[in-house]
C-alpha cells in the first residue's frame, strides 16, 4: 500500500491536471485524509502524503468550505500525532496554513482558521521540551513560520498580539530569537502601516496597539478587514522613494513606546544572521518613515557597522536607508565614503562577477542626498563620481563579458557628464571598442562577437553625436563584414536597434550605403558563392531605406544573375533564388521605382526563363507581371497586404481582376477565423432492442468457453474500437454565409491520454436544406474513461473563403464505451454464461487490479426491469430460468470487464458489482446513480 501510494503522489506531483482528469479532486482529497488517519502507516508515507496539499492547496480546496472541511480534519490528525513525531507534525503546520490561506478561509474568518491561529500562538508559547530532543524548539520555529506566513497574507491577523510577541522574543534565548524577532517587526510594520489608512489615529492608537495582547484583530471590524487585505499587495512592497509617497502616522513627539521598541530591536540586530538583519532594517526603515515622530537618528548607533559590512544584503539595505532619509541621516562624509566604497568594492580581487556587477549597479542608481535629477527614469551619476575615481573602473579586454559591458556602461555615463568630446577618457573607450574589433576579426568566440556588438551599441547609443568616431566605426564594421559575412545578422541587428532606440540619427543609414559600396563594387570572384546569401539579406535591407539609391544593387543582381548563369540561375538553389526575389520585392516598393523600372525589369524577366527552380520562375512571373501592370500605388497596396476590403459579399475575381485592381488578393489567400461556431456534431442515438437482435448466438460446444474467449486477445487489434456516429448539423443562429458549405475537415485534439489520437475527417459539402451527412468516430481506447473531445474544422463556403471555425466539445460519456462480448456469433447463450461465471470466480479472489463492490437503491421491481430494458438489454447474459437475478456482462475495450448481478429485495435494488479493472468502479457507480436516479424519477 506504501508504493502504491508513492507512486499516485509522484504521478500526481508530474502532472497534476492530468492526474485529476482520472479522478476527481475530491475522491483524491478524501483518499488522502483518510490516509492521513490511518494509524497502520508510517509517519513517512504520511509526510509525503501531505505533500500534495503543501504544493497544490487550490486544486484540491477550491471553495472555502472544502477548505474548512480539510482545515478540520487535518487538526485533528495534528491531536492525536504523538510528540515524538515532530517532522509530521512541522509538515502538518505547514499544510494547515497553505490550505487555509489558499481557500480564503483566513481572510474570511473562518472559525477553523482562529482555532489554527490559537494553536500557533500556543506551540510558539510552549517551551517545554524532553532533555537534548529539541523536538519542541522545531515545531516552535515552524510555528514561528507559520504565523509570519499568515501575517504576510494578511497583514494586520496579529497585530493586537504585539506585547505578547515581544514579551516572547525578549525572554528567548536560542535560536528562536531570531525569529521571534521578524515576526514581531513584521508584525509591527504592518500594524503601523493599517494606523496610517485610519482616520484620526495617532499616538494614543499607536500606544494601544503596542500593549494590547487580549484578541486577534479579525474581532475587529469585518469591511475594515477586507480592505486591508485588498491593499496587502501593495503592503509586500512598500519601497521607500521619496518621503512624500509613505503614508505617514502624525503622533507628534509622544512615541516612546514605540522608540523603546525600536531601540531594543536596534540593540540586538548584531545576534541575527545577515539576511534576518537586512530584513529587520527594512522594515524598521518603513516604520521610522511612517512615524514622523520617530527620528532616523535612531539608526545612527548601527550606521558605523553598516557602512564598514561586505555583506551584500546589509549594503543594500543601508543604501535603501540612504534613499529614504537623505541627509537627515547621512553626511556628506558618509555619503562620500559610501561612494567610494562602492567603487572599490565593484573592483574588488576576491568578490565574485555577480555581486562585482551589483555595486556597479548601485553605483548608477546612487541615491544622493541633493540630487539634482528629479525623474525616476533617469540613470543618472553621482555628482561626487569623478572621471579620476571612476578610473579604476575602466573596461578591459580581459574582463569577462557582463563587466566589460557594466564598465563600459558606467564609464560612458561619465565621460557623457564630462561633455568633452575630445577627452582621453572618450579615446579610450574608442579604443578599447577598436580592439575587441580586432579579436573579432581575428577569429574570436561567439561570446566576444556578441560583446563587441552590444558595446557597439552603447558606444552609438551615447555618442553617436561625436561624428569623428561614429565615421570611423561605420568604416570599419563595412571592412568586417567584407572579411567575415557570417557576421551579417550581428550588423543588421545594430542597424535595426539603432534604428528603434535612435530615430533622429542617421548613422545607420551611412552604415547600410557603406556595406552596400563594399558588397557591389567587390568583384565576384573576391567571395565565395556560398558567402551570396549573406550579400542578399543585407542588400534586402538596404533596398528597405528609400533615402538609398538601388542603382549598385540592381547592377550587382543582374552580373550575378545573368554572367553566372552557369553557377546560379542552373544550379536551381531555391535559397539563393528567393534572396534575389526578396532583394527585388523591396525594390518593387522603393520611392524611386520609376527610374529602376528598366533592370529590374530585365532581371526579373531573366529569372523567369533561366532560373532552374520553377517556384522561384513563378514568383519572377508573378514580380514581373505586377511591375508592368499595376501604377505604383496598387503596386504597394497589393505587396504590403493592406488594400481595403469590400463590405457585403466577396466577389469572386480572376488574377488579372486582382493585378488590375489590387483587390480580394489577402481575402483569397488568408484563412479567416468565424466569430462563433457554425455547426456541431450530434450524437445519433442507437436502438437498443435492434442490436440485441443482431447479436442472437447460435447452440455450439460449451466447454472451455473462457480459455477460448480469452485466446482470441492474442490477435493484435481484437475488439479494440468504439464506433460512435454523429450528425453534422448547422448551430443557430444562422448565418447566411454558411448556408452551403464544401470541402470541410475536420480535426479532433484529446484532452487526456485516455484513448489514441483521432485521424482527422473529410466531408465533401454540408447544406442547410439538405439531410445531415452523419460523421462516424472510431476510438481506440486505452483506458476506458469518460474523457473530452476538442474539434475545430476548415471549410470554404460559397463565395471561394476558406475558414477556420471551433466547434463544441464532444463528451464521450462512460457509456458510450460499453460493448457486448466479443465472443464469435456460431456460440451459444451456455457459453456465454459460462464465460460470466469463470470471471466472476476470478474476480471475487481481487487479485491484481481486480474488485468487487455493491450499489443498491431504492427501486421496486418493476422500475427496476424497465432500467434494465432501457440501459442494458444488448448486455443481459441470464439464465431464463432464474428470473429473480438478472446478470450483465459489458466489455470495454481494449481488454477490460464489468459484470454485474442485479436483483430486487422488497422495495431496494442491488447491484452486485465485479471487474478486472478497479479504477472502472468509482465510473460505474456515478452512471448507476443517474440512472436510477432519473428513472426513480420517471416512476414518480
Amino acid at each position: 500500500m506504501a508504493s502504491r501510494w508513492m507512486e499516485r503522489i509522484s504521478a500526481f506531483s508530474c502532472n497534476p491536471s492530468g492526474f485529476l482528469s482520472e479522478t476527481s479532486p475530491d475522491t483524491f482529497l478524501s483518499e488522502l485524509l483518510r490516509e492521513l488517519r490511518d494509524d497502520r502507516a508510517s509517519y513517512g508515507v504520511k509526510v509525503v502524503l501531505l505533500s500534495p496539499l503543501c504544493e497544490y492547496p487550490t486544486l484540491l480546496c477550491s471553495s472555502e468550505s472544502i477548505g474548512e472541511e480539510t482545515s478540520l480534519d487535518l487538526m485533528s490528525v495534528f491531536a492525536q500525532c504523538p510528540f515524538r513525531s515532530s517532522q509530521f507534525r512541522c509538515h502538518l503546520l505547514v499544510a494547515l496554513t497553505s490550505v487555509l490561506v489558499c481557500s480564503s478561509c483566513v481572510s474570511s474568518r473562518s472559525r477553523a482558521s482562529l482555532d489554527f491561529l490559537d494553536l500557533l500562538l500556543q506551540i510558539a508559547q510552549d517551551a517545554s521540551d524532553l532533555p537534548g530532543s529539541g523536538t519542541q524548539r522545531c515545531l516552535q520555529d515552524m510555528a514561528c513560520d507559520c504565523l509570519r506566513e499568515m501575517e504576510a497574507c494578511c497583514p494586520g491577523l496579529l497585530s493586537q498580539r504585539l506585547e505578547l510577541l515581544a514579551g516572547l522574543w525578549q525572554q528567548e534565548t536560542s535560536r528562536l530569537h531570531q525569529a521571534f524577532g521578524v515576526l514581531q517587526i513584521l508584525v509591527l510594520r504592518n500594524a503601523v502601516y493599517q494606523l496610517t489608512n485610519e482616520t484620526g489615529a495617532g499616538a494614543l492608537h499607536l500606544k494601544a496597539l503596542l500593549g494590547g495582547n487580549t484578541s486577534v484583530v479579525w474581532e475587529g471590524d469585518k469591511e475594515s478587514f477586507h480592505s486591508d487585505t485588498k491593499e496587502s499587495a501593495i503592503l509586500s512592497s512598500l519601497i521607500l522613494g521619496p518621503m512624500g509617497r509613505v503614508p505617514t502616522l502624525h503622533t507628534g513627539p509622544d512615541c516612546k513606546e514605540l522608540r523603546s521598541v525600536l531601540s531594543s530591536l536596534l540593540e540586538e540586530s548584531y545576534l541575527l544572521t545577515p539576511l534576518c538583519q537586512a530584513a529587520l532594517f527594512h522594515r524598521l526603515t518603513e516604520v521610522v518613515a511612517m512615524v514622523p515622530g520617530i527620528p532616523p537618528t535612531v539608526f545612527r548607533a548601527q550606521l558605523l557597522r553598516l557602512l564598514g559590512t561586505n555583506e551584500v544584503c546589509l549594503l543594500h539595505v543601508t543604501l535603501l536607508m540612504k534613499c529614504g532619509f537623505t541627509d537627515s541621516l547621512f553626511s556628506a562624509e558618509d555619503e562620500a565614503f559610501l561612494l567610494k566604497r562602492l567603487v572599490v568594492l565593484s573592483q574588488h580581487p576576491l568578490l565574485s562577477t555577480p555581486e562585482k556587477l551589483f555595486y556597479m549597479d548601485c553605483i548608477r542608481h546612487f541615491p544622493e542626498n541633493r540630487p539634482i535629477s528629479c525623474g525616476d527614469s533617469d540613470e543618472a551619476l553621482p555628482v561626487l563620481l569623478t572621471p579620476q575615481l571612476a578610473s579604476v573602473l575602466l573596461p578591459s579586454v580581459f574582463n569577462d563579458s557582463a563587466t566589460l559591458l557594466s564598465r563600459l556602461y558606467l564609464q560612458a555615463l561619465v565621460f557623457l557628464e564630462e561633455g568633452d568630446e575630445e577627452s582621453q577618457g572618450l579615446a579610450y573607450i574608442y579604443d578599447h571598442l577598436t580592439a575587441l574589433l580586432h579579436i573579432v576579426d581575428k577569429g574570436g568566440s561567439r561570446d566576444i562577437v556578441v560583446t563587441f556588438f552590444r558595446a557597439a551599441f552603447l558606444f552609438l547609443f551615447y555618442f553617436h553625436h561625436v561624428e569623428w568616431y561614429s565615421t570611423c566605426l561605420r568604416e570599419q564594421l563595412c571592412h568586417l563584414y567584407i572579411q567575415h559575412t557570417q557576421l551579417a545578422p550581428h550588423i543588421l541587428n545594430l542597424v535595426s536597434q539603432t534604428q528603434d532606440r535612435l530615430p533622429e540619427c542617421k548613422w545607420f543609414v551611412g552604415l547600410l550605403e557603406g556595406l552596400q559600396r563594399v558588397i557591389t563594387r567587390a568583384p565576384l570572384g573576391q567571395f565565395p558563392l556560398r558567402d551570396l546569401s549573406c550579400h542578399l539579406t543585407v542588400l534586402a535591407q538596404v533596398a528597405d531605406e528609400g533615402e538609398i539609391s538601388q542603382y549598385s544593387t540592381l547592377n550587382f543582381l543582374s552580373t550575378i544573375v545573368t554572367r553566372t548563369s552557369s553557377s546560379l540561375c542552373t544550379s536551381g538553389n531555391w535559397q539563393l533564388g528567393n534572396g534575389v526575389l526578396g532583394v527585388c520585392r523591396r525594390v518593387l516598393l522603393h520611392p524611386n521605382l520609376d527610374s529602376l523600372l528598366i533592370p529590374l525589369a530585365d532581371i526579373l524577366q531573366h529569372l523567369t526563363f533561366n532560373y532552374g527552380d520553377t517556384d522561384i520562375q513563378d514568383h519572377a512571373r508573378l514580380y514581373y507581371t505586377l511591375l508592368t501592370t499595376l501604377s505604383r500605388e496598387k503596386l504597394s497596396a497589393v505587396l504590403v497586404q493592406n488594400a481595403a476590403e469590400g463590405g457585403g459579399q466577396v466577389k469572386k475575381r480572376t488574377l488579372s481582376c486582382v493585378m488590375a485592381e489590387s483587390e480580394g488578393l489577402t481575402n483569397t489567400l488568408t484563412v479567416h477565423q468565424t466569430e462563433k461556431p457554425i455547426f456541431q456534431l450530434t450524437e445519433v442515438l442507437s436502438d437498443l432492442r435492434q442490436e440485441m437482435e443482431n447479436l442472437q448466438l447460435i447452440q455450439d460446444e460449451e466447454d472451455k468457453a473462457l480459455e477460448n474467449y480469452r485466446a482470441q486477445f492474442s490477435k493484435s487489434g481484437f475488439a479494440s474500437l468504439v464506433i460512435l456516429k454523429y450528425h453534422l448539423t448547422h448551430m443557430e443562429p444562422h448565418d447566411p454565409r454558411f448556408e452551403q458549405l464544401f470541402s470541410i475537415r475536420l480535426h479532433f485534439s484529446l484532452s487526456d491520454e485516455h484513448y489514441e489520437q483521432l485521424q482527422d475527417i473529410s466531408i465533401p459539402y454540408l447544406f442547410r436544406q439538405r439531410l445531415p451527412p452523419v460523421v462516424q468516430l472510431t476510438l481506440k481506447p486505452r483506458r476506458p474513461y469518460p474523457t473530452t473531445i476538442h474539434v475545430s474544422a476548415i471549410f470554404t463556403s460559397k463565395d471561394g473563403l476558406t475558414w477556420h471555425t471551433t466547434m463544441p466539445n464532444i463528451h464521450v460519456a462512460f457509456q458510450q464505451a460499453f460493448l457486448p462480448l466479443p465472443a464469435p456469433r456460431t456460440w451459444s447463450s451456455a457459453s456465454i454464461r459460462n464465460i460470466f461465471e469463470g470471471l466472476w470466480e476470478e474476480i471475487c479472489f481481487e487479485t491484481g487490479d481486480s474488485a468487487i463492490s455493491l450499489f443498491c437503491c431504492q427501486l421496486g421491481e418493476p422500475a427496476l426491469k424497465s432500467l434494465v430494458e432501457k440501459h442494458f438489454l444488448p448486455f443481459v447474459v441470464s439464465d431464463p430460468s432464474k428470473e429473480y437475478e438478472l446478470r450483465v456482462l459489458l466489455f470495454l475495450p481494449p481488454q477490460s470487464h464489468m459484470l454485474l448481478k442485479i436483483s430486487s429485495k422488497e422495495d431496494a435494488a442491488q447491484f452486485n458489482m465485479a471487474t478486472d479493472d478497479c479504477q472502472l468502479l468509482p465510473h460505474m457507480n456515478s452512471y448507476l446513480l443517474k440512472v436510477t436516479s432519473s428513472q426513480d424519477s420517471s416512476v414518480r
